[in-house]
């Protein structure tokens, strides 16, 4: 498994050996055309699999680089090769390696994590797990209960012909709604938390908008699942609940207690190739590609063979999040730049006629970009928006940070790139077989499952 590990490190190997300018944004003001690229890779994911399926999975990787190429070629004539290698190695080091280091570590760790038996597989049991996992997901992160409980879900229904909709609903409520509680559900919330907002505010807020969108949820899972399994085989006989990878378990605790670590360790910024990054990320980065790295080494064959453990979605991830978080960098910059940026109109509708930040503006405007970006810079732009202040956010702006907080994770559920675990569920449920949705076709399901929870979030508690 190990020997496959140097194809996803190459094509950024050469980063490393170049020296990089800090990445600075240009004296020119960036427009909208600049996000062509990032429009462009969208359209590939959503079109490619209906249109070109076979050349799709063949190569990737290879079309993502092009639209990453289609951004920096441009950018370096316009602005010089240093500002398109820094636009690069800023996002590369700040944002991509981070987050491949976590993902690879919670993708080894949930793969050693054999869940087997229980009452899952019939849609009351069906409906427990994603319960289960919706709580699990502000304690563990939403990408860590999700690498643990998607193979468990799917094996208990490997019976079943319909189960399309099991994958989906586990993206919604286990991969994002659940994390809303703690800073370590979601990397939203985490960003807050080093922004000063205190560790169980979300728990003291979130939790009622939280409850209406899972139980809605909940509740129409339960519905659709009772539906289909009328038509589908009867489950097989219920065996007892048996828990394997007892090392994975307690190399899942250190991944949690390393995202903490990065929390509240300040031991001062490091300099690579001109970009700066806080020794505490450079830490974490080593403790996760240790922790990957340790649970391949101690995970049984067994364990492995029980989920089906492949390299396959990992690398899929990998590919098209190096593509995607090269390509949304203008973006991101667009929405730093504010009122005085392209989108300045758009930004402009959080405010009303006399000055105040309307709670609802700031919830639909971060969840829909939160669909398409990062959820967590834009969740950063908007709590910037919105005043900074740690203390005002909490205070006086409370029901603003709670829109803002509420729209980044739960409009993270709308397409498969709004949150990490959502393109790593589809890969493995692809993986055993489910035919699952393209990205549009996944909008589709998000949209009708989401948008009446939604609205009536936004009416009990933004209005």
């Amino acid at each position: 498994m190990l020997g496959n590990l140097h194809r996803l490190a190459l094509p950024a190997a050469p980063l490393l050996l170049v020296p990089m300018p800090a990445l600075a944004a240009p004296e020119q003001p960036i427009g909208l055309a600049w996000g062509l690229p990032f429009a462009g890779l969208l359209l590939s994911i959503a079109l490619f699999p209906l249109l070109a399926d076979r050349l799709w999975h063949r190569r990737m990787g290879l079309i993502a680089a092009l639209w990453a190429l289609a951004l920096l070629l441009p950018w370096a004539a316009r602005f010089g090769p240093g500002d398109a290698l820094g636009l690069a190695w800023h996002a590369i080091l700040l944002e991509y390696l981070p987050f491949v280091a976590l993902i690879f570590a919670l993708f080894t760790v949930g793969g050693g994590i054999v869940v087997q038996g229980g009452p899952w597989g019939t849609p009351a049991g069906n409906t427990l797990l994603l319960a289960i996992g919706t709580l699990l997901a502000s304690l563990m992160g939403t990408t860590g209960a999700a690498m643990v409980l998607i193979h468990p879900l799917l094996r208990a229904n490997a019976h079943r012909v319909r189960k399309v909709h099991l994958a989906v609903f586990f993206i919604l409520l286990v991969g994002n709604v659940g994390g809303s509680l703690t800073p370590l559900g979601d990397p939203p919330l985490f960003l807050g938390f080093l922004r000063g907002v205190p560790f169980f505010w979300p728990a003291l807020h979130l939790l009622p908008p939280m409850a209406v969108v899972a139980g809605l949820l909940l509740l129409a899972f339960f519905v659709l699942d009772s539906v289909l399994a009328r038509r589908d085989p009867p489950p097989p006989e219920t065996r007892p609940l048996r828990l394997r990878g007892a090392a994975n378990i307690a190399l899942l605790v250190l991944v949690i207690l390393a995202v903490l670590m990065q929390g509240v360790w300040r031991p001062g910024e490091v300099v690579l190739f001109g970009e700066a990054i806080g020794g505490e990320r450079l830490a974490g980065m080593v403790l996760m590609l240790g922790i990957g790295l340790l649970s391949l080494r101690l995970t049984p064959l067994s364990s492995h063979e029980a989920n089906m453990f492949s390299w396959a979605p990992f690398a899929e991830v990998a590919k098209l999040f190096a593509a995607i978080f090269i390509c949304m960098a203008p973006m991101i910059a667009i929405l730093h730049a504010g009122e005085s940026g392209p989108l300045g109109g758009l930004l402009a509708l959080t405010t009303g006629a006399a000055g105040q930040p309307l709670p609802a503006a700031y919830f639909w405007l971060t969840g829909g970009l939160s669909a398409f970006l990062d959820n967590a810079p834009t969740y950063v732009v908007f709590f910037e928006l919105a005043g900074g202040d740690p203390a005002r956010m909490t205070g006086e702006r409370a029901p603003v940070l709670l829109a803002i907080s509420c729209g980044a994770v739960f409009m993270g559920a709308l397409t498969y790139i709004g949150n990490a675990p959502n393109f790593m569920v589809r890969a493995i449920a692809s993986r055993r077989g489910v035919h699952m949705p393209g990205f549009l076709g996944f909008m589709g399901w998000s949209l009708v499952l989401m948008l009446p929870p939604l609205a009536l979030v936004t009416w009990l508690f933004f209005l």
